[in-house]
């Protein structure tokens, strides 16, 4: 009895977790394979590779930028992904196929878009 116990109350802590990773692969295939594919290898001369790539595991600002507005041909996924959605998939690219760069949590993302949009406002008209 006491083993079954034990094994639940570790399934149901793993269990969000694996939630997790599942919606950012279900996010990532709903909004991203169609260009960068389902393996991450991208489409040569057209969208970059998320395997092992420089974007993917370097700094995490940069990255929430990317995905947040959109950059070259990419659409920018701001107004179409929660941050904790954005979260979820962002973590899945950063451990996948090989990656191996920290999670992404949904207060980095918070963050992260409250900058972009505070750089993203225009300035003020001046009068002369």
């Amino acid at each position: 009895m006491r083993k079954t116990v034990l094994t639940a109350a570790v399934l149901f802590a793993l269990a969000p977790q694996a939630m997790a990773a599942e919606t950012g692969q279900s996010l990532y295939n709903d909004n991203c394979a169609a260009c960068h594919q389902r393996t991450g290898v991208g489409i040569k001369g057209a969208f970059p590779a998320l395997t092992g790539g420089k974007l993917v595991a370097g700094p995490l600002p940069v990255l929430v930028a990317t995905v947040l507005n959109g950059r070259g041909g990419m659409p920018a996924f701001k107004s179409d992904l929660t941050d904790a959605q954005m979260a979820m998939v962002l973590t899945y690219i950063r451990v996948s196929w090989g990656n191996k760069a920290t999670a992404v949590t949904t207060a980095q993302v918070s963050q992260a878009r409250v900058k972009a949009q505070a750089v993203a406002k225009p300035k003020a008209l001046l009068a002369h």
